[in-house]
């Protein structure tokens, strides 16, 4: 039989840095919480080689005299729980861990000097074994450098990725925790080259903006909410501004970067009807709750925590998120590409000038089919001819009654008072064009129209608007599978209070007696079928609320105008007007922008006058 034994001190450490350490971002993830903790205002990192080679993290903190060096070199020391109360900790790194498991896989060396000494202390330990213990000369904080990580552990050295993987890790950190204080000010510096440089008590906005992405600052909006002790902060991407992945998520409990099932799944819930679901939004949010009310002691990382009431947190995420992107109005992440202005031809030479429509008659007779437009085949006895011509074209133009001129001012005028201007045709029978104040607006109608449409269906239910539907002068039996009519059946309730009348009929049809009055003339088969995909798709993982929401997107496309339907003026500009009154008009269902906008500035640039 084998027998029980008590492990060595040196692998126990290892054993426990398996846990804390298991990349160079890890390490460098504990000791700027170090940092962080110790009260620094500022914070600098210099990394080599991904932090293989070196991960060195200095800062201005309180500090620590010899015998706490010492101390914290043990293991379960720490100074970041006043009492025995785990539950209530309030710091970033608590489990006394993290400095002792470095040390046992590492050359780790700690130099330290609090405010009010006039000398620094140093203690060199090598992958385990003390190997200078020393005073040292630094200003006042706290100096730790890890050297050589896994150095004398090849069989853990191999798993590691290339250098170039582990600095992304490494910013990714640093970055997180930067965001989370933007009171401290942070410096990264890679292979000599600085990376990242924030400064102290940065604005919780401008912070984010320059550590995400710069486009936040104009294609974001701020969230500040409060429900009962519970409170939310942040910046959130409006839905046209969002990306294939969802790695610029950033959200942190209690100051704290986390990676939460939940959160994330709360982000998805509020974006479910604004963005395309391979899209992913740009945000970062702060939420604050007292400390009996999360448990952050779950995962040895510290990355995931536990909600005592996770229902309450998920609304709560939600709620906020849609309110400020619904006071967004008809905002849209839609700056001027370079690369789309450079789909603008722009012809090199400039060309003959069309002639007058007065003067047709006289070139019409100078020109033959032969002549490719050559001005100079004009004979000169045709030149006074062709003068007298044009001055009597523009006497025509001058003599025209004031009241045209009179009737394009008060169009003018009537641009100036609507953002999106007033309609002046139609392209392509898809895209509305108008002039605006600021420039020419082209609008998807059916991008357009699908939103209007979704926030119709929204308010009519939340109205109890039962009466808004429109009922089929013959109902129309819908086949489907058995499991689909038990699913719409089930919902049947729900959809009938925004206008949508089922009933059960048989085992694998659903009978169809009223649609929504907005949805006017649609495909009823094509309707219900992608309902019942929607209901089978997200099955019980979102709240009902949200899964209504994604019904009513799939409602609100089929009951839009569509690309290729011609409208006329009054159409065009009737739909401009609501776009104007319905908040997120901005983005369609999907996520993508409903309108566009070529800037004044823009236009000149494109005939060379700017």
């Amino acid at each position: 039989m084998p027998t029980i034994r008590r492990l060595p001190e040196h692998l126990v450490n290892r054993i426990a840095a398996g846990e804390v350490v298991e990349r160079p971002a890890s390490a460098l993830k504990e000791l700027v919480e170090n940092a962080v903790d110790a009260g620094a205002t500022q914070v600098t990192v210099r990394l080599a080689s991904g932090g293989l080679d070196l991960i060195e993290v200095t800062d201005d903190g309180c500090g620590m005299v010899p015998e706490q060096i010492a101390l914290a070199l043990e293991r379960h020391a720490t100074s970041k729980l006043p009492d025995e109360h785990i539950e209530l900790v309030s710091t970033l790194g608590f489990r006394g861990e993290a400095l002792p498991s470095i040390g046992s896989v590492a050359r780790l060396t700690i130099e330290s000097r609090p405010h009010d000494s006039a000398e620094g202390w140093k203690r060199v330990v090598d992958h385990g074994v003390i190997a200078a213990d020393a005073p040292a000369a630094l200003p006042p904080g706290t100096r730790v450098r890890v050297e050589d990580l896994f150095g004398k552990v090849p069989a853990r050295r191999k798993f590691l990725r290339s250098a170039r993987s582990e600095y992304a890790a490494c910013q990714d950190v640093v970055r997180r925790l930067a965001m989370a204080r933007p009171d401290i000010g942070f410096v990264l510096e890679h292979d000599g080259r600085r990376v990242i440089a924030v400064q102290p008590r940065e604005e919780l906005a401008s912070r984010v903006a320059r550590l995400v992405a710069r486009e936040l600052a104009e294609d974001g909006v701020l969230i500040e909410a409060e429900r009962g002790t519970a409170r939310l902060t942040g910046v959130a991407g409006l839905p046209t501004y969002n990306r294939g992945v969802a790695d610029h998520q950033y959200l942190f409990v209690n100051g704290r970067p986390v990676k939460d099932r939940l959160l994330v799944g709360a982000v998805r819930g509020a974006y479910s009807d604004m963005l395309a679901r391979d899209r992913h939004a740009v945000l970062a949010l702060f939420l604050e709750l007292p400390p009996e009310e999360v448990d952050v002691n779950v995962h040895p990382a510290k990355t995931e925590v536990r909600f005592r009431d996770p229902s309450f947190i998920r609304g709560f995420l939600v709620g906020a998120l849609r309110h400020a992107l619904e006071s967004s109005g008809q905002r849209s992440a839609q700056p001027a590409a370079a690369a789309a202005m450079g789909m603008w031809q722009v012809e090199p030479v400039v060309p003959a000038p069309e002639p007058a429509p007065a003067l047709g008659s006289l070139f019409a007779r100078e020109y033959s089919a032969g002549s490719r437009g050559d001005y100079r085949s004009i004979s000169q006895a045709r030149v006074s001819e062709v003068g007298a011509a044009w001055r009597s074209y523009e006497e025509e133009v001058m003599a025209q009654p004031s009241g045209r001129a009179e009737a394009v001012s008060e169009e003018a005028d009537e641009a100036l008072q609507y953002p999106l201007g007033v309609a002046r045709g139609q392209v392509a029978g898809t895209y509305i064009v108008a002039e605006a104040q600021d420039g020419l607006v082209i609008v998807d109608q059916h991008a357009a129209h699908e939103r209007l449409v979704l926030e119709r269906l929204k308010a009519g239910g939340a109205e109890g608007a039962m009466t808004r539907s429109q009922a089929l002068l013959l109902p129309e039996v819908v086949e489907l599978e058995e499991a689909a009519c038990d699913a719409l059946e089930e919902k049947s309730g729900d959809l009938a209070k925004f206008g949508l009348t089922l009933e059960r009929f048989g085992p694998g049809a659903m009978l169809v007696r009223a649609i929504p009055s907005v949805l006017g003339k649609s495909d009823v088969h094509a309707l219900v079928r992608d309902i019942a995909d929607d209901l089978a798709k997200n099955g019980d993982a979102l709240l009902l609320g949200e899964k209504l929401d994604l019904v009513l997107a799939t409602m609100a496309c089929h009951g839009s105008v569509r690309a290729g339907r011609s409208l006329s003026v009054a159409e065009m500009n009737a739909l401009l007007r609501e776009m104007e009154r319905t908040p997120r008009s901005g983005q369609c269902n999907h996520g993508r922008p409903t309108w566009v906008k070529l800037a004044h500035n823009d236009i000149e640039k494109l005939f060379g006058r700017k």
